[in-house]
């Protein structure tokens, strides 16, 4: 059990609040502490089952809270709770909730850190959006998030539980990328900007949705990864306020591309990207939203995530 203390805000605020003034530096520093508190929890052989940005509490550091619900690990309980955006397939479909289904809630927090917005924002939590869930269906990586953050993300939220890491490697990954940001100097980095151009969605009439309650679904079939990915209705404007030292893949069609050899690495830890082609401006990261998936705004081809870490990076 985590002793509490007087705390000010959940994350969900915060990021409602903050968002738009923070460095991807500050993004990785919340995740890494949300992590290392999960860590805590599975040590004690103990599940959380309802993690969601409603119950990560902040005061200097982001803390867990919510806890009665958690339970030894090989008790499962027969009713569903949870906000069913954060709920892993395994779990909505009736299986008992596990480390793993832990995971799946960390990759959504992952994402909602790195968009500012809960998960599935534009839906209802009903049947349509469990459907969707168990069918693989998950939200649009937003543009400029780090490659390294976003490939661990998309392994947190697989389908599949077992290729889900454990708490012990997800939290030394991610301590790895942190180590790495936070030995950056703040000059190194983009400071933000005071007109951002992220539309944040305003979401605090809807707080009904952002709240656990019972779920009970039947008739669904056997969790899966999707082809394709859901993207709110609601166009995104990123503007990434930092400088972010990995790169994604960017292409054109008619600029010519530049190699660009990364080297990703501290005193402690070598990270070695391999040298790719892409195209850099001003040193934003930038996705490829000129491909023709993007034509239709409900979906994102999961083929444009093609630049994946090399196996030795961590």
């Amino acid at each position: 059990m985590l002793v509490m203390k007087m705390l000010d805000i959940d994350l969900r605020k915060y990021l409602q609040q903050n968002h738009n003034q923070l460095t991807w530096k500050e993004r990785i520093q919340i995740i890494t502490d949300i992590t290392l508190a999960l860590q805590r929890i599975h040590y004690e052989n103990a599940i959380h089952r309802d993690l969601h940005s409603g119950n990560i509490l902040y005061k200097i550091k982001f803390y867990i809270s919510d806890l009665g619900f958690c339970g030894p690990a090989d008790k499962p309980l027969k009713s569903i709770y949870g906000n069913l955006p954060y709920i892993a397939p395994e779990v909505i479909i009736g299986n008992e909730q596990t480390f793993k289904s832990d995971i799946y809630s960390i990759a959504m927090l992952m994402w909602e850190i790195s968009s500012g917005q809960p998960p599935f924002i534009d839906c209802e939590h009903d049947y349509n959006l469990a459907m969707n869930i168990v069918n693989g269906i998950r939200p649009k990586i937003v543009p400029g998030t780090p490659l390294e953050y976003k490939n661990l993300m998309k392994q947190c939220w697989d389908a599949d539980p077992s290729k889900r890491p454990n708490i012990y490697t997800l939290q030394n990954k991610i301590g790895e990328i942190n180590l790495f940001y936070q030995s950056k100097s703040n000059e190194s980095l983009t400071q933000p900007e005071e007109n951002n151009n992220f539309q944040m969605e305003n979401y605090t009439s809807s707080s009904k949705l952002f709240t656990s309650k019972l779920h009970q679904f039947d008739n669904l079939p056997e969790p899966r990864n999707a082809t394709e990915a859901f993207h709110s209705n609601k166009s995104y404007n990123f503007h990434i306020p930092n400088n972010v030292d990995d790169f994604d893949k960017l292409s054109s069609k008619k600029n010519s591309t530049s190699k660009i050899s990364s080297l990703f690495k501290d005193t402690h830890y070598d990270y070695k990207i391999e040298t790719m082609q892409q195209q850099t401006m001003n040193h934003q990261i930038k996705d490829n939203d000129e491909d023709d998936t993007y034509n239709n705004p409900n979906l994102h081809s999961e083929e444009q995530d093609e630049l994946e870490l090399p196996k030795n990076l961590f």
